[in-house]
């Protein structure tokens, strides 16, 4: 593991505004690539829960909205943010709509796919809803497949906790 954290990186919330991810140390974070209209949009709810039952231990949810999979988020970040909220009830933060892959790749993302890669070794993102579980001191754990249900995560997350 490199001596980066993910604490070096910042990203743009919702509203625009620059949020550095140092904001979260000491905390356990699921990071996760999100879509409103995908298969797995209804793990918002499932990522909610784990928000709702292990925030008060130091756990919180990083949203990172794309659009890169079979156009799946087309909205803009207020709709995304509000589609969420309407539909989900999230109230965990949630970002800027972000690249995970190509040229454009967000550097938080690419952090996070270099250091815990995919199957045989692959860096690329394959999907909406790919979660990395960074632990308290800003290091990349774990990178779990779209469809590893936030429920089956519980476990590891409570470890780190």
């Amino acid at each position: 593991m490199s001596g980066e954290s993910i604490y070096e990186f910042s990203a743009q919330d919702t509203k625009g505004n620059e949020t550095s991810m140092a904001d979260y140390q000491g905390k356990v974070l699921l990071i996760v690539n999100t879509a409103s209209k995908c298969g797995f949009t209804p793990q918002f709810e499932g990522l909610q829960a784990l928000h709702d039952q292990l925030g008060e231990q130091g756990f919180e949810v990083l949203g990172f909205p794309c659009n890169q999979f079979m156009n799946q988020d087309p909205g803009s970040d207020d709709a995304i943010s509000q589609f969420c909220s309407l539909n989900y009830g999230v109230n965990f933060p949630m970002f800027a709509k972000i690249e995970v892959n190509g040229e454009g790749t967000h550097p938080l993302f690419r952090f996070l796919k270099k250091e815990a890669k995919g199957l045989m070794g692959s860096e690329k993102v394959k999907w909406n809803f790919t979660k990395f579980l960074v632990n308290r001191e800003g290091q990349v754990v774990r990178r779990y497949a779209p469809t590893a249900k936030p429920a089956d995560i519980r476990a590891d997350i409570e470890k780190l906790l």
